[in-house]
């Protein structure tokens, strides 16, 4: 099996498997993951696609199956699916295992006050590479979206993070050659900061933090609107 189907395999067996489990019953939230999924997922893939076509990044033909679409290959999209679910999954496991791991009000606002703005700074700075101004623009963004209509997730979120960051680096350590002969995913370092995190673009983790962030978000708003088309009475802004 490539290895790049195989880490997208990886990376969605464990959730997938606990699912039903009876504490989480994380398979209640797939009527507002699903459609998450595949909101988030057509934008990362358009963005996903314009860089691939630009030189921004590219793909070792070495590692994958071989089947293309737009320019990307079939696992590149399976990644849009597999590491969300994932993610939304951990995210969830800390909210209902750990409901009190979570970054309180006070804390929250003047924390992502300063992150934002350097995000905004360095992508100023950098404007000139892409992918390091993108990126930092779009999360920089995203977090404030999400710090004024999804706070409760966000505050959660914060630290979920932090644990689905373990994941990630053994994921992308693997697609950028860590511990293999050579890239799955390369990257044009003129695009980039050029700072990896082993070997890692220090982008990768921001890409993957808005990723996520909005799966978050987007999973529990169509839950919430799909329960209240159930329920009238519940409110739809509700993303406790």
């Amino acid at each position: 099996m490539p290895l790049y189907l195989a880490l997208d395999i990886l990376a969605i067996s464990i959730p997938l498997a606990f699912s039903f489990e009876k504490r989480l019953q994380f398979y209640k939230l797939w009527k507002g993951l699903f459609p998450s999924i595949f909101v988030v997922g057509l934008g990362y893939v358009i963005w996903d696609s314009i860089f691939t076509k630009n030189g921004v990044w590219g793909f070792n033909p070495e590692y994958l199956v071989g089947i293309y679409f737009f320019n990307l290959p079939l696992e590149e999209y399976l990644f849009f699916i597999c590491v969300p679910y994932a993610g939304v999954f951990t995210f969830h496991v800390f909210k209902t295992l750990m409901p009190e791991f979570r970054i309180k009000d006070k804390t929250l606002q003047p924390v992502l006050y300063i992150f934002a703005v350097i995000l905004l700074v360095v992508g100023l700075l950098y404007k000139s590479r892409s992918y390091t101004h993108i990126t930092f623009y779009f999360t920089a963004v995203s977090l404030a979206i999400s710090f004024l209509f999804f706070r409760q997730l966000l505050s959660h979120f914060i630290l979920s993070y932090a644990a689905i960051l373990l994941p990630f680096f053994i994921m992308n350590g693997i697609l950028t050659g860590m511990w293999i002969e050579n890239e799955v995913v390369w990257y044009n370092d003129s695009e980039n900061l050029g700072i990896r995190l082993f070997t890692i673009p220090l982008e990768d983790v921001f890409y993957g933090m808005a990723l996520i962030l909005w799966n978050v978000n987007l999973t529990y708003y169509f839950g919430s609107v799909f329960k209240k088309r159930k329920h009238p009475e519940v409110s739809s802004g509700n993303f406790n």
